[in-house]
């Protein structure tokens, strides 16, 4: 396999379009157990969406959407304890 193409100056586009992809899966599935601190969930989640969605325009698709799913339903997750946690604040819970 020959890394080298004197067209795009030894970039190799793909190889990048799988490391987002990558990141943006592993960012998802951290984000199961990030969700629950909000501050720290949000930066995670949306890290890896954006992520996600530049390796998809890159052409990756397997882990790209797989990564993209899972951060969609953490920042849901992360929405909700953001709210809960603001409510309970407001009512005197916490």
């Amino acid at each position: 396999m020959d890394y080298y193409n004197p067209e795009n100056n030894g970039n190799a586009p793909q190889d990048s379009a799988k490391g987002f992809a990558i990141a943006s899966m592993v960012l998802g599935i951290v984000g199961f157990l990030a969700w629950c601190l909000p501050i720290v969930g949000f930066p995670v989640t949306i890290t890896g969406l954006v992520l996600g969605i530049i390796a998809i325009r890159k052409g990756t698709k397997g882990m790209a959407v797989a990564g993209v799913v899972m951060c969609s339903i953490t920042l849901v997750f992360t929405l909700i304890n953001s709210v809960a946690g603001a409510i309970m604040g407001a009512l005197g819970y916490i």
